[in-house]
């Protein structure tokens, strides 16, 4: 394999050498009789034998398995390309001198360069208001909610009983579980026994017992744990008791009633990372990071076999529902989407969205920026076409996904009216506030 490889560069060396070299009788062929003055011809070289190729292939799979790198085919063109890289490596370190920018390497674009002007998805923490990385948000929220124990046990343990259990139908299940316990201590005040929960009772394991948050929600609204004899039973058994406090008072155990059925989950909102830039050249190019892509490693596997299928699709009629179907699939594969706004000064709002999210949710993050913002304005998506604030139209539903440049106009009759009064729109539509951290896109 070594002299395979030496035979190769001593090839390449020599075919690199330039007019007025000659071989020596080791290397190349003697020229023929009788034309001496003549140039020696080179014949073809003769390819590698088949157990020599498949040598070569075996050292270069075990040269990038030690270093990894953009496999290409294994053929002797491969092998050509690798050894004049060692050849160039080594004339460099040589000292030798080669044709400007040969060796250069581009570098890497790191997060945050050219175009690259959102470093990733947020989003803002409901309790804290923190902003947080999308790995990030769960663990905080559990951990502010535990937190919350120390202020309102009883709001806390109700927040934790529907975001830390993920199953919604067991949630509320239980929630309703819970709910006829406390009817009927409100509704029968005089009847002791239901004022007490039996803990090994069929249902309340079942249904309350799975859920986290319960325990901590029956001890902050007044529940006990108690040991209590059971009829026809040698031992106790462990009970919640209503304590007498908490008895006396039935209109703050209607309240947590409403509070707990009326609950949501605490999740993180999204930060829409608004910015405002000048006018450039640059509007309508993106360059968006892996966190507004939806495409795990199985999904990625899945879209590779979806290929391979859309061959045999192609020759084959598909119904209406087919293509629907697979339109659905063409949405699903982004998370969110990064639009930007072209204002008629030229500046540009940007703003980070779900890509589910209707278009009305725009028409709110645009009117929210704008100094005067009773006025009616319309977007336009490129090619022209109207996006309507009332159509219930998701943004990859209307095609806006990853990414999408947008045009602000007036809407046509406030246009008419303010040029009929000899005037024009004011051409600084954003609130100074903004007008004030504008930045330039680059």
């Amino acid at each position: 394999m070594k002299k395979f490889f030496q035979e190769i560069k001593a090839d390449i060396k020599f075919k690199g050498a330039g007019p007025g070299q000659k071989l020596t009788e080791s290397v190349g062929e003697k020229a023929p009789k009788g034309k001496p003055n003549q140039l020696t011809l080179q014949h073809p070289r003769q390819g590698p034998t088949d157990e020599a190729q498949m040598a070569a292939a075996a050292a270069l799979a075990r040269l990038e398995q030690r270093q990894p790198r953009a496999r290409g085919p294994v053929s002797q063109d491969s092998i050509r390309n690798q050894v004049r890289k060692e050849l160039q490596a080594e004339a460099t370190v040589g000292g030798s001198p080669e044709a400007p920018g040969r060796n250069m390497v581009p570098e890497a674009k790191e997060e945050g360069s050219t175009h690259l002007l959102v470093p990733g998805v947020y989003f803002t923490c409901p309790l804290t208001g923190a902003i947080l990385r999308k790995d990030q948000r769960d663990t905080h929220i559990k951990e502010a909610i535990l937190s919350h124990f120390s202020t309102d046990p009883v709001a806390a343990s109700i927040m934790k009983i529907h975001t830390f259990n993920k199953d919604r139908d067991r949630v509320k299940l239980g929630v309703d579980t819970i709910a006829k316990y406390l009817d009927n201590i409100h509704l029968h005040p005089e009847e002791e026994k239901y004022q007490k929960i039996k803990l090994q009772n069929k249902v309340f394991q079942e249904r309350i017992n799975c859920l986290e948050g319960t325990h901590e929600f029956f001890e902050a609204i007044g529940f006990q744990k108690a040991l209590l004899p059971v009829p026809d039973q040698e031992g106790p058994e462990e009970f919640y008791v209503l304590s007498e406090t908490a008895l006396a008072q039935p209109q703050s155990l209607e309240r947590h009633k409403e509070q707990l059925l009326c609950a949501e989950p605490v999740r993180a909102t999204l930060a829409r990372q608004r910015r405002v830039f000048r006018p450039s050249p640059l509007a309508s190019q993106f360059d968006l990071p892996a966190d507004f892509f939806n495409l795990t490693a199985e999904e990625v596997k899945r879209e590779q076999r979806l290929r391979a299928e859309a061959v045999e699709r192609l020759s084959v009629l598909r119904t209406k529902a087919m293509r629907e179907k697979e339109e659905q699939r063409e949405m699903r594969k982004y998370s969110y989407t990064l639009l930007r706004v072209r204002l008629p000064d030229g500046c540009l709002l940007q703003g980070t969205f779900y890509a589910r999210e209707r278009v009305a949710a725009l028409y709110t993050f645009v009117r929210e920026a704008l100094q005067s913002d009773w006025l009616p304005f319309e977007l336009l998506a490129s090619g022209g076409q109207k996006l309507s604030e009332d159509e219930n139209l998701a943004f990859n539903e209307c095609g806006l996904v990853p990414s999408a440049l947008l045009t602000f106009s007036w809407d046509a009759a406030v246009l008419e009216d303010i040029r009929a009064a000899g005037a024009e729109p004011d051409s600084s539509l954003l609130k100074p506030e903004l007008m004030s951290a504008i930045e330039k896109l680059s």
